[in-house]
């Protein structure tokens, strides 16, 4: 009776050991997921520490076990079932350690990792191996990831760090959980990489080899970019904050190396030849037919202008013609419609949401957050298409919500008005941004039927500062194509089977397969009947 006691007393480290066990495979389960980024506790250092403690009473209890009770893991270690159970774990231990050399060599492998895929999608492109190899120092990428998927980026940032001889390296932050370190790079969005090397920074908007070997190009042949925001008729100011401030604005261009200043046409009568891009926000008063003639000339030349511009409502104009507007419809085929944008998609109905993106257009390519505009204007774009010249929507509202261009502008005098879809107003879809473009010399027109979105209050709401730096790229020519080698993947069709197809599946898994064992099985029987 006392030995049976004093056997179960022996079995107390084996179960301790066992619940130790679980708890470590458990512990390192989750330290498997924060090693893949899927996730990331307060306090890291608490799992490590609970690793270690579990692994210890693991061999403490094993340990314990074995001097309680000598006879029974002497038996275990040398009996029928542990010479089995010794070939099945070297068995086991061998295929774990032909997997982890595969995956070593395949993912990790410091030297060459091996591309397995059938298209050498893994594979980095000649030009970006090129670029990577000649580096003349340290490039470092750090990736502003939070909702965004990361594992492609992941990916490809490991790619180069490998191809680069040590002199790249990556990291990845939250946005969410580091807000300060966003704003400090100039980052507006999510899914962002921002390159640095020698004090230099350039912003990639997205992962992808081209995105990124631009951005490397500019940190390794930099030139000046200088975009002008025109002034003298009540525009927003750069240096000024809330509505009637761009601040932010000013600060994202010059954190992606952009000088940004200020011009008077009024006082110049002339265009600096360093501007890449003029910027009209919002101006208050008409511009002179002389401004608008010395703007024109500029762009159709090739280069280019960003115009933002109010609801009349809204501005000092009054009865006064606005020769800016009316040029735009009649050298680059976009009309300002007078009215201003009723979107019932919003909470607030005067607030336009640009939720319908131009898929093909450099500008509005790589958007996926929504874009708001206070008391925006609608634009018609021309469906005439001029000679040399193309004119494309880029934002629209949603065409699942109800818009329309409202031309009843005593309803903004009301605070408790209510406005309806009359037969004078412009019904829904309504494009909120387009782009004209002179084929002959790539000179660029871009028009926002609102300046609000990118105002100090609003620069940062959704996807407002990725569309309006966008549209600056897209003017100052930044949107080149690169001759970059990319492997196409293969595209593969599923052919789902035919009748006989079908037919012969259905016989072979029903019929066939369970008639071969039945039919092994009855032959057996038999056998061992006739032996006797």
């Amino acid at each position: 009776m006392k030995q049976k006691k004093q056997n179960r007393y022996d079995q107390i480290p084996l179960i301790i050991s066992l619940v130790s066990l679980i708890a470590a495979v458990l512990l390192a389960l989750v330290k498997g997921t924060m090693a893949l980024g899927m996730f990331t506790p307060k306090n890291p250092d608490a799992i490590n520490l609970a690793l270690s403690i579990s692994a210890g009473v693991t061999i403490l209890g094993l340990a314990v076990y074995a001097m309680l009770a000598p006879d029974a893991v002497r038996n275990f270690l040398t009996g029928r079932q542990a010479r089995y159970g010794s070939n099945a774990f070297v068995m086991i231990l061998a295929f774990a350690g032909i997997i982890i050399v595969a995956n070593y060599l395949v993912y990790k492998n410091p030297v060459e990792p091996l591309d397995l895929t059938e298209d050498k999608q893994n594979t980095l492109s000649p030009q970006m191996i090129a670029a990577l190899e000649t580096l003349p120092e340290k490039m470092t990428a750090v990736g502003y990831y939070s909702q965004t998927p990361r594992d492609d980026a992941q990916q490809l940032l490991e790619n180069m760090k490998v191809k680069s001889k040590g002199n790249f390296d990556y990291r990845f932050v939250d946005p969410v959980a580091d807000p300060l370190s966003a704003k400090n790079a100039g980052v507006t969005g999510d899914g962002k990489i921002v390159l640095t090397m020698s004090g230099r920074s350039e912003i990639a908007d997205y992962a992808d080899e081209s995105e990124l070997l631009r951005a490397m190009n500019r940190i390794l042949n930099p030139e000046a970019r200088t975009v002008y925001f025109l002034t003298g008729h009540g525009e927003k100011d750069i240096n000024g904050s809330g509505t009637t401030g761009m601040s932010r604005a000013r600060e994202t261009l010059e954190s992606k190396n952009y000088t940004v200043k200020t011009l008077n046409l009024l006082a110049d009568n002339r265009i600096p030849e360093d501007a890449k891009a003029i910027i009209i926000a919002g101006p208050m008063q008409p511009l002179s037919p002389t401004e608008v003639g010395l703007l024109n000339k500029y762009a159709q030349q090739g280069s280019a202008l960003i115009i933002m511009e109010d609801p009349v409502p809204f501005t000092d104009f009054g009865e006064a013609t606005d020769p800016l507007a009316e040029s735009l419809e009649r050298v680059w085929g976009i009309r300002l419609r007078n009215d201003f944008v009723v979107d019932t998609a919003s909470a607030t109905v005067q607030y336009a949401i640009g939720a319908s993106y131009n898929p093909s257009h450099a500008v509005t390519n790589t958007m996926s957050l929504v874009t708001i505009f206070p008391l925006a204007r609608s634009i018609e774009v021309s469906t005439q298409l001029s000679e040399g010249r193309s004119q494309t929507s880029l934002v629209e509202t949603s065409p699942d919500a109800q818009a329309w261009g409202e031309t009843d502008f005593s309803a903004l005098d009301q605070s408790n008005a209510t406005v309806q879809l009359d037969p004078e107003d412009t019904p829904g879809p309504l494009t909120l941004v387009a782009a004209s473009e002179e084929l002959a010399t790539n000179g660029r027109v871009i028009v926002f039927g609102n300046s609000a979105f990118a105002s100090d209050d609003n620069f940062d709401a959704y996807g407002n500062g990725d569309l309006f730096v966008n549209a600056v790229d897209w003017a100052a020519g930044d949107d080149a194509p690169l001759d970059i080698t990319i492997n196409e993947p293969t595209q593969r069709t599923f052919l789902p089977p035919g009748q006989i197809q079908w037919l012969a599946i259905l016989l072979s898994s029903v019929c066939i397969l369970p008639g071969i064992v039945l039919g092994a099985g009855v032959f057996a029987w038999l056998s061992r009947k006739r032996r006797g």
